[in-house]
């Protein structure tokens, strides 16, 4: 979960006031800054039209501006007009050729046009002529076009450069965590995050990115140990608090997860993410009603969320609502069809309503997309030998013994399915193979043989392989 800016009051009144002014039919004419304030705020929530619009009649009441000229060149590109973005970016250039802005708008244009060789020489030119103040963005800039361009190695030198002259620059953070991410450079990370925090303590961008470091390196202790420290220095920075209730989860500690989650809810506003996770630490807990009404909000914003319908099954089922479950496996399984897992759950439900036709179907289903999954080749041969198919049940579970022939309790299990269908000496075979690979397991034969003379005679062949 990435940074996210968020906007002032003073912003949003802004924003408001003009778009008052739209309804009315009567434009305010408003000061330069104030368009800037609502063009950016546009762009930043993805409402290009909108943002054109502004910027054009900004531009209609200031004809002079180059602010104006970015703007509306800015917004042009955003929405693919680059022809007509030229031609303002070519007029601003006439008035300030050196400026900051127009410069990096000239590289937004040529990386847009995927002009990588000429944005690179174009920045490279500049940066000759720039002064100390802009070449940490200039730097940023050219390490953009680099990455953009898939030459993440060079990327990285010069986001290094930008942070040496300024280590506060986000954007140069998040980026330098990324390329050295796609570079399986972690450790280079760690050392780079590292100085920056020996520079700037208060840093929590970089203890973030220098959590993320950490946990690619799955050392998850000292990961959440700089979550905890970008959320000491900023109470209020969501993305920290969301990583770290995922490793509250990892951890199976759904309580502290949960904090981390509602928090972020509460700085973040409503997302299918976080409502996905806050619902599943809900089902974790056994709160399944309050589960429920969570994964329901996650797929009403985002209908195509099949992991939220198969969590609402997983809920209802736990409920014992087996019938209910079925209709959202069903709903996930559309969504995704190849997901083995939504077609195990739908199979085991199914079979619980008695449907056992339609159950023997999803658990073939199941077993096509995933044969390394040794639930499905038990319970599978489960439901043939509750009908009494011992021999169907064997030849299931031998099928699965050939894809695991690791798993311990397909053995035992083809003992079970075996001694119901009288083949003793077949069975003390398979329980020999049972007991080497897994002695310990061999307590789940007495669930299926509950008789005690059965018990017995089981236990006299298992005591001679008690190590």
């Amino acid at each position: 979960m990435g940074k996210r800016n968020r906007t002032s009051q003073e912003d949003l009144k802004a924003v408001k006031g003009f778009e008052e002014s739209l309804q009315k039919g009567e434009p305010l004419f408003l000061d330069v800054s104030i368009y800037e304030i609502i063009v950016h705020f546009y762009l930043e929530h993805a409402k290009i039209n909108k943002a054109l619009k502004a910027a054009t009649i900004g531009f209609e009441q200031h004809p002079f501006s180059s602010e104006m000229m970015v703007l509306k060149a800015t917004a042009l590109l955003s929405k693919g007009y680059y022809d007509k973005a030229e031609e303002l970016i070519d007029k601003v250039e006439l008035y300030q050729p050196n400026d900051l802005e127009t410069i990096l708008l000239r590289v937004q244009y040529l990386s847009l046009q995927e002009q990588y060789e000429e944005a690179e020489q174009y920045i490279s030119e500049k940066l000759l002529l720039a002064d100390s103040e802009d070449q940490a963005d200039l730097y940023v800039a050219l390490a953009g076009i680099l990455q953009d361009w898939g030459k993440f190695d060079d990327a990285v030198s010069y986001y290094q450069k930008a942070l040496a002259i300024d280590s506060s620059i986000e954007e140069a953070i998040y980026d330098l965590s990324y390329c050295l991410e796609i570079l399986d450079r972690q450790e280079e990370a760690i050392e780079l995050f590292q100085t920056i925090i020996d520079k700037d303590p208060y840093s929590c961008d970089a203890w973030f990115c220098l959590g993320i470091a950490y946990l690619k390196l799955e050392n998850n202790s000292k990961a959440k140990d700089a979550y905890e420290f970008a959320i000491a220095i900023n109470d209020n920075f969501a993305p920290a608090h969301f990583n770290l209730g995922e490793l509250y989860v990892f951890e199976e500690n759904y309580e502290q997860a949960l904090e981390h989650f509602n928090k972020t809810l509460s700085l973040e506003g409503p997302g299918p993410d976080i409502y996905y996770s806050i619902a599943f630490c809900m089902e974790r807990l056994a709160k399944y009603g309050k589960a429920i009404e969570f994964y329901r909000k996650a797929s009403k914003i985002n209908v195509f969320y099949d992991e939220a319908y198969y969590g609402i099954g997983r809920c209802l089922e736990a409920q014992d609502k087996p019938y209910e479950a079925i209709h959202f496996y069903g709903k996930a399984i559309k969504l995704d069809h190849y997901n083995p897992s939504y077609w195990l759950a739908k199979a085991d439900a199914e079979y619980r309503t008695g449907n056992v036709t339609s159950s023997i179907e999803a658990y073939q289903e199941a077993c096509v997309l995933d044969p390394t999954n040794p639930e499905i080749w038990k319970n599978w041969s489960f439901v043939h030998y509750e009908m009494g198919n011992f021999a169907e049940a064997y030849d299931l579970v031998m099928a699965g013994i050939e894809e695991l022939p690791e798993e311990a309790e397909l053995y035992y299990r083809a003992v079970v399915y075996l001694i119901s269908a009288g083949k003793y000496k077949e069975a003390f075979t398979y329980l020999e193979n049972a007991l080497i690979l897994d002695f310990e397991m061999h307590h789940i034969l007495f669930e299926f043989f509950p008789r005690l003379e059965t018990q017995k005679g089981l236990y006299k062949i298992i005591d001679q392989y008690r190590k």
